[in-house]
């Protein structure tokens, strides 16, 4: 062909142009192909796919464990401060026993936990809200091999703390006292302030009343209310001035201090009335010139749920006199006692025997025996005491102090109210010992305390035996 350049091929003639050309047709078949081609993608995809299925199912174990590892020591935790809260109400308020207790039995509930961190659990306990809670601190850790790969192999993921550092995990066992505890709660607390409590034993006894204060009255009284009433006694209980006339049946305002009540009702609760109505304290032997031991600051204060004011009594206090016990074992009975109201304010008012959800605990401390009983005329008559036997020429009601005040217990415990009656450094006066163990409810009400400190764990350990135990987180 003119002016063709023809280039033949070493084989079968194929032109170069023709092989170029046929080659580039089958190279742009073999790329469709390729692009064509799926199953190389198919395997990668699956095999990515697979690693994340794998790291998923590794945290997922990892997140199970921890999740069943928390739950098995907050469950741990939850019994043992509860077990340290109850030894604490049971064991006259020993600390170091209680923490003993929660300890043991954290450690008895968590025998059966998926394995921790060899070395990581820190966890004890703790006694807090001065002595009326125990709770959680320290932490513990558990392994979490999966997640640590999550992370390339780097420190973090290794472990997992079980509680929160914030402290929002810890249990916590509070004893409630209470509005706290869901009951109500009337407590009578009956203080010796005679001349034999002068010094430090006074100072011991205002100590060991305030932190029983501290303890069962709380803050919100909205719902629930623990309420205290204060009585003093020596030779006579001193009354505010419309008490006194409603109790006395007297009109007279000098000198508001009473004793003892004689008749048929002498040993009840029954209203004041005619007939009925308590002596007023006299200084004369053969008729009645109203007298008062006990000076204004100790006055008996009725049920409140007001702190300040009863630790402001207490703090007050000062000591005066003879024991008179059945007069201050009488008038802790009437200020809760449902039948005396009329002589108090509707807030100190008490309940009705009986009433749903309602404690009335009546609290008798002395440091020693019962020495002082009257005439008809609201005359001491001094008494003579030999061992247990007692002579009480004169009085009214032929009984002595001690017998009387514990006709009054006994009257008293019939009619539902709880007694704790406490002795202080009672020198081994036996009339004493039995007065108060027959006063209280039974032996685990009777404290017989020998020190300052033993007077204090006493009414610590009246609080918390009255109080009702709950976990608050």
């Amino acid at each position: 062909m003119k002016g063709a350049v023809v280039l033949r091929g070493a084989r079968d003639g194929e032109t170069l142009t023709g092989k170029i050309l046929g080659e580039g047709a089958g190279f742009r078949a073999k790329l469709v192909a390729f692009k064509a081609e799926t199953q190389g993608s198919i395997t990668m995809t699956f095999g990515l796919t697979m690693l994340v299925l794998c790291a998923m199912v590794g945290l997922a174990v990892d997140y199970a464990r921890f999740i069943n590892a928390r739950s098995q020591t907050i469950e741990a935790t939850d019994a043992a401060v509860l077990a340290g809260a109850r030894a604490l109400q049971s064991n006259g308020g020993d600390q170091t026993a209680a923490q003993t207790v929660a300890q043991t039995y954290y450690t008895q509930a968590t025998k059966n936990r998926i394995q921790v961190v060899p070395g990581s659990d820190t966890i004890n306990f703790i006694v807090t809200d001065n002595g009326t809670a125990m709770q959680t601190q320290g932490n513990v850790k558990v392994a979490t091999p999966f997640m640590h790969l999550a992370f390339l192999g780097t420190d973090k993921g290794k472990t997992l703390p079980l509680l929160r550092a914030d402290g929002s995990d810890y249990s916590k066992a509070v004893l409630a006292v209470g509005g706290n505890g869901e009951t109500n709660l009337e407590v009578s607390m009956m203080l010796d302030i005679t001349g034999s409590m002068s010094g430090q034993k006074l100072t011991d006894m205002k100590s060991a009343a305030s932190d029983l204060v501290n303890i069962v009255v709380w803050s919100d009284q909205s719902e629930y209310t623990s309420k205290i009433a204060i009585v003093p006694f020596a030779y006579d209980v001193r009354l505010p001035t419309s008490a006194f006339k409603l109790a006395t049946g007297t009109t007279k305002t000098t000198s508001p201090c009473v004793v003892e009540r004689t008749g048929t009702q002498k040993y009840t609760d029954a209203a004041p009335k005619s007939g009925q109505y308590v002596m007023v304290h006299s200084s004369a032997s053969n008729k009645v010139t109203p007298t008062c031991d006990l000076s204004s600051s100790e006055e008996l204060l009725p049920l409140t749920s007001d702190k300040t004011a009863l630790l402001a009594k207490i703090s007050g206090l000062q000591t005066e006199g003879s024991t008179a016990g059945h007069v201050g074992t009488a008038w802790a009975w009437y200020m809760l006692s449902p039948s005396w109201s009329s002589l108090w304010s509707s807030s100190s008012t008490p309940a009705a025997y009986g009433t749903d959800k309602l404690k009335k605990i009546a609290i008798l401390m002395t440091d020693g025996e019962y020495n002082t009983s009257y005439t008809s005329y609201g005359y001491p008559v001094s008494e003579l005491i030999s061992g247990t036997k007692v002579t009480c020429k004169g009085s009214a009601n032929t009984d002595c102090s001690a017998a009387q005040a514990v006709a009054q217990c006994t009257a008293m415990k019939a009619k539902g109210i709880e007694v704790y009656t406490v002795g202080f450094q009672l020198g081994g006066s036996q009339l004493a010992i039995n007065t108060l163990s027959s006063c209280a409810t039974d032996a685990d009400h009777f404290y017989n305390s020998s020190t300052g400190d033993a007077l204090k764990a006493a009414f610590r350990d009246i609080a918390l035996k009255i109080s009702s135990l709950y976990l608050s987180q």
